[in-house]
């Protein structure tokens, strides 16, 4: 087996400061969409119902994530060809790209079908980008990072992902506070959009000066590089992708319906007013970006499968109490919702970091987790806010999203029984030879 290449303190830091950094200007791109929502819906689609029009966004919203396994076996696989670095500066340079043409596309009054039909073009790309984002920023920072310490570094991209959020959800706030509706609805929108171009820039000039990961820089100077295809890699690695991808569900339904989803409903249906709902948004989201580092050292002292449980438990007992709480309307009742959310949503999300590096060999990891992560998030978390907003309108029971949370979160739960601790484990071998040594079927082997 091979350990990970453990790094110097300073190159460490310099490695974590470039992947937070990039992942908080991609996300923020990626999150602006699900705060604009309302005024996206009546920007490119035309006037009539307001829940069918949200509707319409949400179904955008969902599209894109058809794109991010795409992304994410793409980008995977040249991941695991090329290196980590480079792929984590195409990805930010592509999402910067279609985030700005969102911000200059004509409204339905001025081009008719072509405005939610280009929108839906840029959300695509943005989808196919954020595919090969997340699993590589945070594949990249582990395979630097002491054994011992995984999740604690891991930790700083499911930080750095709430703090991007925050950060979109502050921009909206402070737009939204100092402009009139007619001027939100104008053109103030637009800008929180356009600002991905010069962050952009800043986030592909760092990750550009980034060295290549150790772990990887081995198998390149292996005398004969291996580096397995996708259909060799999901006929290999279906028993932990199928296992890791049914607790990702948790994560990724609990982070959307978090993050995005709990705005829309506080607005539409508890019927805030939208400045007070984007503020209570940032206190939550900027308390879950803090907690984050804090629970990446708490799994790496107990362990993955003890935090995978915890996630579950908080999630299955805390949902339907946190939209009890949040339909009282009040911004203290806001932010409670969303804190009692966000207890479970960040303990899943730390210890499904560290999860994508440890279950996964060296020669498939990004391909195997980019593809893991994204099915999932396609499937649970890109459809989170239409299947809320659905089930709301078609129950009529303003409890339904939390619902389906406890259901999904039973589902994670029995899945943590059946998944291996991987906390404290050498890394599995960077070519075959090694590998099949010490793994059969998919599970790992003591080392003889």
């Amino acid at each position: 087996m091979t350990q990970t290449a453990e790094s110097d303190p300073a190159t460490l830091r310099k490695v974590t400061t470039a992947a937070v950094a990039g992942t908080v200007i991609e996300w923020f791109d990626f999150a602006i969409y699900g705060f604009m929502a309302p005024i996206l819906a009546v920007t490119f689609f035309p006037e009539g119902d307001d829940l069918v029009g949200l509707l319409q966004t949400f179904a955008i919203f969902a599209i894109s994530f058809a794109l991010r396994p795409i992304g994410g076996a793409y980008f995977g696989m040249m991941g695991d060809r090329v290196g980590r670095k480079r792929v984590l500066a195409l990805t930010v340079l592509l999402m910067s790209i279609a985030t700005v043409a969102i911000g200059l596309l004509p409204s339905y009054q001025a081009i008719g079908i072509w405005a939610p039909i280009l929108l839906t073009v840029a959300r695509c790309v943005q989808g196919f980008s954020a595919g090969g984002e997340y699993a590589g920023a945070v594949t990249y920072v582990i395979e630097h990072a002491p054994a011992h310490q995984r999740s604690r570094y891991s930790s700083y991209m499911p930080a750095s992902t709430f703090a991007s959020f925050a950060l979109a959800a502050m921009c909206s706030y402070l737009l939204t506070a100092s402009l009139t509706t007619e001027q939100m609805h104008s053109w103030g929108w637009r800008v929180p959009f356009l600002i991905a171009a010069p962050l952009g820039l800043v986030a592909l000039y760092i990750r550009h000066r980034l060295d290549e990961s150790p772990l990887f820089q081995k198998i390149m100077d292996a005398p004969v590089p291996e580096h397995a295809p996708l259909r060799q890699t999901l006929r290999e690695q279906w028993l932990p992708m199928l296992r890791l991808g049914c607790y990702i569900s948790l994560t990724a339904l609990s982070f959307y319906i978090f993050s995005t989803y709990m705005t829309s409903f506080l607005r539409t249906v508890v019927g805030m007013p939208a400045d007070k709902v984007l503020l209570s948004n940032v206190i939550a989201l900027s308390a879950a970006a803090l907690a984050a580092p804090l629970i990446g050292k708490v799994c790496d002292r107990v362990g993955r499968r003890p935090t995978m449980a915890v996630s579950a438990l908080l999630l299955g007992c805390l949902a339907i109490p946190a939209y009890q709480v949040a339909s009282d309307g009040t911004i203290g009742s806001a932010v409670s919702a969303q804190l009692m959310l966000a207890l479970g949503a960040v303990t899943a999300n730390v210890v499904t970091a560290v999860l994508l590096c440890e279950v996964f060999p060296t020669r498939v990891r990004y391909t195997a987790s980019a593809v893991t992560y994204n099915v999932a998030y396609a499937v649970f978390g890109g459809t989170a806010p239409f299947v809320a907003t659905w089930l709301i309108a078609s129950t009529g029971d303003r409890l339904a999203p939390a619902i389906y949370i406890t259901v999904i979160a039973v589902i994670a739960f029995i899945v943590t029984l059946i998944s291996p601790e991987t906390a404290g484990r050498p890394f599995r071998g960077i070519n075959r030879s090694a590998e099949d040594a010490t793994i059969e079927h998919g599970r790992v082997k003591s080392p003889a």
